[in-house]
């Protein structure tokens, strides 16, 4: 599918909902899927990374019922109770969350082999690290030494508890958390730098199989205790709200507020450095919802300092850096983006690829392997051509490039945009209530 912008958004006062957060639906389910009891997960993003995750859990003989629109029941029948066939094929698509978290659990579940695989994206993205962990729990993967998906994954027998240090990625430490949970004795984990807690948060409902200390940063998980049932309302999604936060930002005399946003401190880098620059936003009307602070954004429009980030906005960050490229391309100055190298093994190198974006359209970039400085002009100069931008499936990518067109007026064609529906299915629709303009072309 290819869509088309090539005229800029007029200004705008509104309000609106973006999707639910995808990070949470995924770990809603799967927590439920090994819970014991019936659990009731409302409010679910209702995307192809989501939906992948459903469609495997059943394939691993879990029953989960759709009662209402984005609503299910799980029927979950505790720690251990996956089981299927050795020729069970489970396709994972885009999903690198429901992936690594899913091969966690089956890893421990005694008697269980499977395939695992995805779409070109996915299996393009170098699992060792998620290898290594599933092999300190007992499990093997096969063929040895291959670390590209497709891959068979074979559960161990007698899951022992493991110590694990965690680096910048939270999926490997929930991985950690998860697989802990049907082994035997504790799993400790050791995080160097705080990254999302959207696991520990679930499983604080269950204070016998979970042990958080500041101090040390360590998590303990207690294998073989039952979970009880979850009720969950997921939140709208901040990576997702940070698009049109953007479109707000860049434009001219607008306001946009955003609902029921999940506001966890650790998913506000954001709207944290935007602030710092000197961005209007406001979260109000907090709340505590199933141990997510949630909450509504308040944007402006208005002028910033060019960006300057490093490593401490990194894991807050994550998702968020292809659309602060946009906006350091479309402000005024220099804006320097450090000890990002973890973009390199996205979807995409979303390093390079941005590069090659702003490239497009005249922005002058320098990347390193681990950063990106760009040289930005608030009068952006309209390029003449239009621009046709792949999106490689990376559903970041199309999102950001959406935004130049809308910001600017340049005609851009993005192919293969039907990969935003892995994270924003409703992102077209919202930029249609903004009073953006595209045109559709089917294949």
């Amino acid at each position: 599918m290819q869509v088309i912008f090539e005229k800029k958004i007029n200004e705008f006062n509104k309000f609106i909902n973006v999707d639910p957060d995808k990070s949470i639906s995924i770990r809603a389910f799967l927590i439920s899927s090994i819970s014991q009891g019936i659990s009731k997960v409302s409010n679910i993003l209702p995307s192809e990374d989501v939906f992948s995750t459903i469609n495997s859990l059943k394939k691993l003989n879990c029953k989960i019922i759709k009662i209402s629109k984005n609503e299910y029941k799980i029927f979950g029948k505790g720690l251990g109770s996956f089981y299927t066939t050795k020729k069970t094929l489970l396709d994972l698509g885009n999903s690198g969350t429901g992936l690594r978290l899913i091969s966690s659990i089956i890893s421990t579940t005694p008697n269980i082999e499977v395939n695992l695989t995805g779409d070109k994206s996915l299996k393009k993205r170098n699992m060792s690290k998620l290898i290594n962990l599933l092999n300190e729990f007992g499990a093997e993967t096969y063929p040895k030494n291959k670390v590209y998906l497709p891959l068979k994954l074979k559960s161990s027998n007698f899951p022992v508890g493991i110590k694990f240090v965690a680096g910048t990625s939270a999926q490997l430490k929930s991985a950690a958390m998860l697989a802990g949970l049907n082994s035997f004795g504790t799993t400790t984990i050791f995080e160097k730098s705080k990254t999302r807690d959207h696991t520990e948060n679930i499983l604080r409902k269950n204070s016998k199989s979970i042990l958080l200390k500041n101090k040390g940063n360590i998590i303990k998980i207690f294998g073989k205790k039952t979970l009880n049932p979850l009720n969950i309302k997921i939140p709208s999604d901040p990576s997702s709200a940070a698009f049109f936060a953007a479109i707000c930002i860049l434009n001219n005399k607008s306001e946009l507020k955003i609902r029921n946003v999940c506001v966890n401190p650790k998913r506000l880098g954001f709207y944290n450095i935007l602030k710092k620059h000197g961005a209007k936003i406001k979260i109000l009307n907090k709340k505590n919802q199933n141990n997510e602070t949630v909450g509504d954004l308040f944007i402006k429009s208005g002028k910033i300092k060019p960006l300057k980030t490093s490593a401490s906005h990194y894991l807050t960050a994550t998702d968020e850096y292809p659309i602060m490229f946009i906006i350091a391309a479309l402000t005024k100055g220099i804006s320097k983006f450090r000890n990002i190298g973890g973009l390199v093994e996205k979807e995409t190198n979303r390093i390079l690829e941005m590069k090659k974006i702003l490239k497009k359209v005249g922005v002058k970039c320098i990347a390193t392997k681990d950063s990106m400085t760009i040289f930005g002009s608030r009068n952006f100069l309209k390029t003449k051509k239009q621009i046709t931008i792949d999106s490689l499936h990376d559903h970041r990518l199309a999102m950001a490039s959406s935004v130049l067109a809308l910001c600017t007026g340049t005609k851009i064609i993005i192919k293969g945009f039907e990969t935003v529906n892995t994270s924003s299915p409703s992102f077209l629709k919202i930029v249609k209530k903004l009073g953006g303009k595209y045109e559709i072309k089917k294949k």
